[in-house]
């Protein structure tokens, strides 16, 4: 969640973060050329994390870890990646945090609710995801973010209720301890309720609620989600557009996952994982279309599993197999092995989302909006406003992130048509 009015008032993956500045507007915002304005960067910025577990502390100690020098932002679109302005011949590219005003790491300040009374050093040793001697060098700060005690129930809500349907019902509803108020919504409320953004990385239905949308708009607080793209999605949302593109056929794709931190084992529980299991089968019907296109993409068997394999840690495996068909209907295929590390792709995901959400409240043109879609490139299952399709393509998603960002400075958007290099 972010903001720079107001301090939220409290009411695990690391699904949701609130960010909060201490310093009000000096209500002297910094100007784009055409679209609205965008107030300046100014005081501390507060990064409030529900769940203290291996995503918030691997983000939380590498913010530390690159603030002094020992590591580099990998994989972080705000500190690294670049945006293309004006002709490829123009030779201009700045960096995205040269280009919009954005915090800088030194301004970032954490804290946050967990279950278990751990600091952060001790949560991220039992993590086990960084290298001991990193955390070590990080303890004298890890040491001083400690949680505040949080709202757990093990209930979790599978589809929105009469108590989510507005303001008044959901207030009643916690007032009355109602079962259908998951603990995640509880964050959820008191972060909006305080005009303070809110971005959901879980599979849950946290902020897709109508209660939630109504405060968001009354409230001018961003949110967006759910669910970080980290994974297999992330290698199923740049495999699809490829097949796509070049109008190959897909047949079936079975994707089958072993984890062994604190996500595997909750995902180990049927319920809890057909939440997920949803919003991985989502992103191929979005980007194949198989209405538009039946011959190709209107019969595919389409399988995901996730099983809990605790040796393996924060260390997931993805595997995947693709069928795919092509000229005259010859059937091919290709196998993925994804080794990857959960916890160090989810936090840079959570670094940019801090930055941008913190960005959208200050702007003038996106803060009314609600949904942040712009930032639906970090998400598996992404917000959209009632009855669009979500845009699960990735490369779609990174040009219509840096376009938003185009459009509040005032620059032409990029469209690659690239006619007038032959005028």
């Amino acid at each position: 969640m972010a903001t720079r009015n107001k301090s939220a008032r409290p009411a695990g993956k690391t699904a949701r973060v609130e960010v909060k500045n201490e310093v009000k507007s000096s209500g002297k915002p910094g100007s784009s050329r055409n679209h609205g304005t965008i107030e300046p960067a100014k005081g501390k910025l507060g990064v409030m994390i529900p769940g203290m577990g291996a995503v918030a502390t691997t983000f939380v100690a590498g913010v530390e870890a690159i603030r002094k020098g020992l590591a580099k932002p990998i994989g972080s679109l705000t500190q690294m990646g670049t945006v293309r302005l004006g002709k490829r011949t123009d030779g201009r590219s700045p960096k995205v945090k040269e280009f919009v005003p954005l915090a800088g790491l030194d301004d970032l300040v954490f804290t946050g609710w967990d279950i278990f009374e751990d600091n952060m050093y001790d949560a991220a040793s039992k993590a086990g995801v960084l290298d001991q001697r990193l955390l070590d060098e990080l303890k004298p700060f890890l040491s001083t973010v400690t949680p505040r005690a949080a709202v757990f129930d093990h209930n979790y809500v599978k589809k929105p209720t009469a108590a989510h349907q507005s303001l008044k019902a959901f207030e009643k509803a916690m007032r009355d301890n109602d079962e259908m108020i998951a603990p995640s919504m509880v964050y959820a409320y008191a972060s909006l309720i305080e005009g303070v953004p809110f971005a959901n990385g879980a599979p849950n239905l946290t902020v897709d609620l109508p209660v939630m949308l109504e405060l968001s708009r009354e409230n001018e607080a961003p949110i967006c989600g759910k669910d970080f793209k980290t994974g297999q999605t992330l290698m199923k949302t740049v495999l699809a557009p490829a097949f796509k593109a070049r109008l190959l056929g897909l047949s079936g794709w079975y994707s089958t996952n072993i984890l062994g931190n604190r996500d595997g084992e909750v995902l180990d529980d049927p319920g809890s994982f057909k939440t997920k299991e949803e919003s991985k089968l989502g992103a191929l019907e979005h980007i194949l279309q198989p209405a538009l296109y039946p011959e190709l993409y209107g019969n595919i068997f389409h399988k995901v599993r996730i099983n809990y394999y605790p040796p393996r840690g924060d260390n997931k495996e993805g595997w995947d197999n693709i069928d795919i068909f092509g000229w005259l209907g010859y059937p091919m295929q290709i196998k993925v092995d994804f080794l990857c590390r959960d916890s160090i792709l989810a936090a840079p995901i959570v670094l940019d989302l801090v930055l941008l959400m913190d960005l959208a409240k200050r702007s003038s043109e996106l803060r009314g909006l609600a949904i942040q879609e712009w930032l639906s490139f970090y998400f598996k299952s992404p917000m959209t406003a009632p009855g669009l399709y979500p845009e699960h393509d990735l490369f779609i998603q990174l040009m219509k992130l840096k376009n938003t960002l185009r459009y509040l400075k005032g620059e032409e958007l990029i469209t690659h048509l690239g006619l007038e290099y032959y005028d």
